[in-house]
């Protein structure tokens, strides 16, 4: 299931929580002194549910300039976002600072509500929504929609909903192959159980019971529970909103800013090598030893800029640079940040962190510019990675990979460890690789192959391995396509079930009258065992008005391995089957062949349901015939051994 978290972001008193509580039906105002004086001044959360299952975290951040720290520590794990204008006021100042921290955060997709649309007239609304328009020009929201609503009359609340199903659906699913990361929004106790922290899982996957690692600190400690909107889970999922429960630690042992991660996943730096964009309209200039405020997930901290290449960046300019902080910091490549004017406190810009732990860089040094251009545009792990993207499911060998390089051994031995260690490869056999977005297509692939094939056969417990490797892989060796279905079964994006596949999530639903039917047939071949009726006769023992559905109830269960259709005619229950596999094996133990005969008398049965067993057998390949004898061919599958 996709886990995606939606931003609001606005002016005070725009009406951003009362927006959320129209939409979700939660108040996320939770503090007395945020009823007192009608403003979101800590961090509120909710969650957006659709009747198909789908749902959505909802980040409501504060709007006043105040507060605005607050608004940065929720924003950082925000996929979409969800930008407020009152109708009666338009763009005011911290509209466009919210915009401002939206884009340097990253944050590509998104809409726009004007909200207090009761309170103006059409002529007024129209207005106000061409100046919308105008000011996201240049923006991630230009050119999105813009919906007008009244959280109060109700009016375009369920357009905005379907809306935002709309941009759920299309967002990028969060990769769980990367080691769990947490930033640390909230801190409290909880009476019999300890330090809770709260948070949005910006990467992986937590699992109960997980050891974990406080940074910047180090502390170690353990996930003693999860919590996800309410509900206890045993895992969470990047992009979802979590609840933990830490083991070993006091309130006063953790603070907003630090992250639970995996231990050893996450370096500690007091300098970060990044690309820093000064905002168009921030006003200000970025001088060289700069003090500013660095925002970084839920961290705050002193910083000095320190530009390599120059000694002033302009409004509108972008520029390698080092931070160097006043304290330590935990951060990762690739995660985003931003600053602000050490006084008085406004937005002036941003960017991405190249280098999380470098050394301390001269300025003006041509090679430190040139290794930042590098790893901003290419690395050699960003080579490596590029080639198992266009090497699509080849699913090649080192050396392989090597010769198409040009790259010696020892150093590709280096770049894959590093990118298995960072989820953007993965090893699905040994000394065989793919790559993550690769996968992920595959994924996808399967996921809308099985989407469908449950749509059609609802009842059945997947689509047979053979069937699924054939359509998704088509002339693939099969050892790789075994491996890579594997692999995604690893990751929760699908399960097996005996010799079919089915999406993680799927579950065979019966009606009242379905579940009777199946009741009633598992009983009689449970009690028929070896010797049942035939299939006709089973079926003429159910109503007319029933054949329609025994048919599909049938079908169910001989997918799911609860039957075991011999033949046409012959029928049997899971556990008998396991008991003429059972004599077979104990026959072939002292044995080469059997015959007819024998497996007649092993099983003590007639000669009609021992032919139906022993041709099974040829069937499935687990026999050969060879004349008036069968010969063990791949043997008896673990499960029926």
């Amino acid at each position: 299931m996709k886990h995606v978290i939606i931003g609001t972001a606005g002016h005070v008193d725009h009406g951003k929580t009362l927006l959320i509580k129209a939409l979700t039906g939660i108040d996320t105002d939770r503090l007395a002194e945020e009823k007192k004086r009608g403003i979101t001044i800590e961090l509120g959360f909710a969650h957006l549910d659709w009747p198909d299952g789908t749902q959505a975290g909802i980040v409501d951040v504060p709007g006043h300039e105040r507060f605005i720290k607050n608004m940065l520590a929720g924003a950082g794990g925000v996929d979409l976002a969800m930008l407020i204008v009152a109708a009666d006021e338009g763009f005011m100042p911290q509209t466009v600072e919210h915009l401002n921290i939206l884009t340097l955060l990253g944050i590509r997709d998104g809409l726009i509500v004007i909200t207090k649309k009761d309170m103006v007239d059409a002529e007024w609304l129209e207005m106000v929504q061409e100046e919308v328009r105008e000011r996201a020009k240049g923006s991630f929201l230009e050119g999105k929609p813009i919906l007008a609503v009244s959280a109060y009359t109700g009016e375009g609340i369920a357009e905005l909903k379907q809306a935002l199903y709309t941009l759920v659906h299309a967002a990028a699913e969060k990769s769980v192959r990367v080691p769990f990361r947490l930033p640390v929004d909230r801190v409290f106790s909880v009476d019999g159980f300890g330090t809770v922290v709260t948070g949005t899982l910006i990467e992986g996957c937590m699992n109960e019971g997980d050891a974990a690692e406080l940074v910047p600190s180090g502390s170690e400690t353990r996930i003693r529970n999860l919590q996800v909107h309410g509900s206890t889970v045993h895992t969470a999922y990047a992009g979802q909103r979590v609840a933990v429960n830490l083991a070993g630690l006091k309130k006063t042992d953790v603070q907003r800013g630090d992250a639970v991660a995996r231990p050893g996943s996450v370096r500690i730096s007091r300098m970060l090598d990044v690309k820093l964009t000064n905002l168009r309209d921030s006003g200000r200039v970025i001088t060289n030893d700069m003090q500013v405020h660095l925002y970084h997930g839920a961290a705050v901290m002193l910083a000095k800029v320190v530009l390599l290449d120059r000694d002033a960046l302009e409004p509108g300019e972008s520029a390698y640079a080092q931070l160097r902080m006043a304290e330590p910091i935990a951060a990762k490549n690739g995660d985003r940040f931003v600053i602000r004017f050490y006084s008085p406190l406004e937005t002036i810009g941003g960017g991405v962190i190249l280098d999380d732990a470098p050394v301390r860089h001269k300025r003006n040094v041509p090679a430190v510019i040139e290794a930042l251009r590098i790893k901003e545009g290419g690395s050699a792990g960003d080579r490596v990675e590029q080639t198992l993207v266009e090497l699509k499911t080849a699913l090649p060998v080192a050396a392989q990979l090597a010769a198409k390089l040009g790259m010696e051994a020892e150093q590709l031995a280096a770049e894959l460890g590093g990118l298995l260690g960072a989820g953007r490869i993965v090893e699905p056999l040994p000394g065989r690789y793919i790559a993550s977005s690769a996968l992920d297509e595959v994924a996808a692939s399967c996921k809308t192959l099985l989407a469908g094939y449950h749509a059609k056969n609802p009842l059945h417990a997947g689509m047979k391995a053979a069937e699924l490797r054939q359509k998704l892989f088509r002339a693939m060796d099969q050892t790789i396509a075994d491996a890579l279905l594997s692999e995604l079964c690893r990751e929760g994006v699908i399960r097996r079930a005996g010799e079919r596949y089915a999406l993680a999530e799927f579950e065979v639903r019966y009606t009242k009258r379905q579940n009777a039917i199946r009741d009633k047939l598992l009983k009689y071949y449970r009690g028929a065992g070896i010797e049942p009726i035939t299939v006709e006769e089973v079926a003429a023992s159910f109503p007319k008005n029933e054949r329609a559905d025994f048919k599909q109830v049938m079908d169910s269960v001989l997918s799911a391995g609860e039957l075991v259709m011999l033949s046409p005619e012959i029928c049997y229950h899971k556990e008998a089957y396991a008991r003429a596999c059972g004599a077979a094996k104990a026959h072939f133990a002292e044995n080469e062949t059997i015959t007819l005969a024998q497996m007649r008398d092993s099983l003590g049965t007639s000669r009609k349901y021992a032919l139906a067993i022993l041709e099974y057998f040829d069937k499935t390949g687990i026999t050969k015939k060879e004349g008036d004898f069968r010969r063990l061919n791949r043997g008896f599958p673990p499960a029926q051994a």
